[in-house]
């Protein structure tokens, strides 16, 4: 139950208000910067016909006149526990779908909704539920995070709650998400880690090496099983040491594996972004937000899991102990960012944010990039890389917001 003292991120309602992309001829945004797959396109124009991307190169026809802006791919999130006061892990189907609403704000059309730890009961009565909006299109699928995970790497879990990863309690969360388990994170050196890590792969769900406390063999042992996401990279895990180089140093190695970044400026010294762009590569890294409820909604008390979270000036952390306890974060602060601090090419940040966690999810057929026959999901920014617009499937979800 979240008690804000005051509101912050959220996106201003529309100031414009351009005929839906779903009604009569196409619908042409022109004039803007436009991120394709084989790089930027100036003076570009995107076509939207019913729910699709109709062209990337089209007549001038009902068009909206976007010059100065960018048109970026709709972002991807697949670490997310909630926003806008509304909490994945605990909340009624109302409020998670305001929170997904929330991040849809912001810029996110695709949203994996995590869980964090609880017992097996409790996590399968999740799953059900939002199994149900994930086959509703409302969100991608569940990501479980926890309980699986190392005491010593816990962060914002609940110890007492933990448990070591037996594939037969894997394969209870399979089951119970019913098809829309999308990812798992685990610590693999625990005791039935690397069956469990085989159990997800044969399952189509991804295994991911997080909070925990494995050495830099096991944790090639655990990618050579099937591991291929590091979740959120440097945090809930051990340091890169020069004689004990640690989880950190094989998961930035191997090119099966992509990386994890709360791109916040609290999770990460920007020296650690570079050093994850320079070494995975930007086809290996994706931008996640690791959202609790606070995001897009105001500082105050906060509950995640079982746990109380206090958000002071937009950080969360633990009321007992004080461990950073997720993000506020939502991907178009990311974004901006990324592009005017770090100083990361837009197109590398395109694909932090949207074309690699598609690919990631087996989406990117449909999502992740502007192309013809694709979902009309797209974000339009301004020159300061601030957002102005959202479409999710051919609607205006947000704008576009022109000055």
């Amino acid at each position: 139950m979240a008690t804000p003292t005051g509101a912050r991120g959220t996106a201003r309602p529309a100031t414009t208000h351009p005929r839906p992309a779903t009604a009569g001829a196409p619908l042409v945004l022109t004039g803007a910067h436009v991120v394709l797959p084989t790089g930027t396109v100036e003076n570009g124009r995107v076509a939207v016909e019913g729910t699709r991307v109709a062209a990337t190169s089209a007549p001038g026809v009902q068009g909206v006149d976007l010059t100065g802006h960018w048109i970026v791919p709709g972002f991807v999130d697949i670490h997310n526990h909630g926003g806008g006061g509304a909490s994945f892990t605990s909340g009624t189907v109302d409020e998670v779908l305001k929170g997904i609403r929330t991040h849809r704000l912001h810029g996110t059309t695709t949203l994996v909704a995590s869980t964090v730890t609880g017992d097996m009961d409790f996590l399968t009565h999740r799953a059900g539920l939002l199994s149900e909006l994930a086959e509703q299109g409302e969100i991608a699928g569940i990501h479980f995070e926890g309980p699986f995970i190392s005491p010593c790497r816990k962060g914002a879990h609940s110890e007492e709650l933990l448990r070591d990863p037996q594939p037969a309690d894997v394969r209870k969360l399979i089951d119970a998400a019913r098809g829309q388990a999308r990812m798992l994170t685990l610590a693999t050196e625990l005791p039935g880690g690397l069956d469990s890590v085989r159990l997800l792969v044969e399952h189509g769900v991804i295994a991911a090496v997080g909070h925990t406390d494995a050495s830099y063999e096991q944790t090639v042992e655990a990618i050579d099983a099937g591991a291929t996401v590091a979740t959120h990279l440097f945090n809930a895990m051990p340091a890169l040491g020069h004689r004990a180089p640690g989880p950190i140093a094989a998961l930035l190695q191997d090119e099966r594996v992509t990386v994890e970044l709360i791109n916040d400026g609290t999770h990460l010294h920007p020296a650690a972004l570079e050093l994850a762009f320079r070494h995975a590569g930007a086809e290996r890294v994706t931008f996640i937000t690791d959202a609790m409820d606070a995001a897009g909604f105001g500082d105050g008390r906060y509950m995640l899991g079982p746990l109380e979270v206090e958000v002071s000036e937009g950080v969360a952390r633990l009321v007992e102990g004080g461990s950073i306890a997720g993000s506020t974060l939502t991907l178009d602060r990311a974004f901006k960012r990324a592009v005017t601090v770090d100083r990361i090419p837009v197109e590398d940040v395109v694909k932090a944010l949207s074309a690699n966690p598609a690919r990631l999810l087996g989406m990117d057929d449909r999502i992740g990039s502007l192309e013809p026959g694709k979902d009309a999901d797209l974000v339009v920014l301004d020159a300061d890389f601030d957002l102005k617009g959202v479409m999710r499937r051919g609607e205006w979800v947000v704008g576009p917001q022109l000055d």
